[in-house]
């Protein structure tokens, strides 16, 4: 069994998720609106908290979307839980909680793109820099250099951690 090393604590990922929501705030300051889209699990889960910041700081309204992607399948079912027409010409922040090889982002943002955006913008709590495709993150929590074999495990929660194995 591999050893496991906790990366941030709950405390660290609370700061990071303030620090990213600001950056939102930051890059939105014109926007009336935007839309915040979680990736299920995790990734939906950070999204539900840098809303939370945001509805308490910004001086713009948020909604929060939820993207269901299989990533098993790249035509597979990829869900949104929102009328994609209904975002034409708005600004959303996609969300995940760890970016490997930009893959799962991929498949989200060809759901995403069908609503003719005004601005898409990724927010990542951890980003491994192992990118096979061309997706980077706009707001990032921690980058992290790590090899391929190893694995990072996020937990949002009561006992929020990253942890590397």
């Amino acid at each position: 069994m591999r050893k496991e090393t906790e990366i941030l604590n709950a405390q660290d990922i609370r700061l990071r998720i303030e620090r990213i929501a600001w950056q939102i705030i930051e890059d939105n300051t014109t926007q009336e609106h935007i839309y915040i889209a979680g990736i299920v699990k995790s990734g939906y889960l950070l999204a539900q908290k840098i809303k939370l910041v945001l509805d308490e700081h910004a001086n713009f309204k948020t909604t929060l979307v939820k993207l269901t992607i299989d990533k098993e399948h790249a035509d597979g079912n990829h869900t949104i839980d929102t009328d994609v027409a209904s975002m034409k010409q708005s600004s959303v922040v996609l969300v995940d909680d760890v970016l490997n090889s930009g893959q799962t982002l991929m498949h989200a943002l060809k759901i995403l793109l069908k609503a003719e955006l005004k601005k898409i913008r990724t927010a990542i709590l951890v980003d491994r820099n192992h990118k096979r495709f061309p997706v980077t993150a706009d707001f990032v929590g921690i980058s992290l250099a790590t090899t391929m074999q190893e694995h990072v495990t996020v937990t949002l929660g009561d006992s929020a951690k990253v942890v590397l194995a």
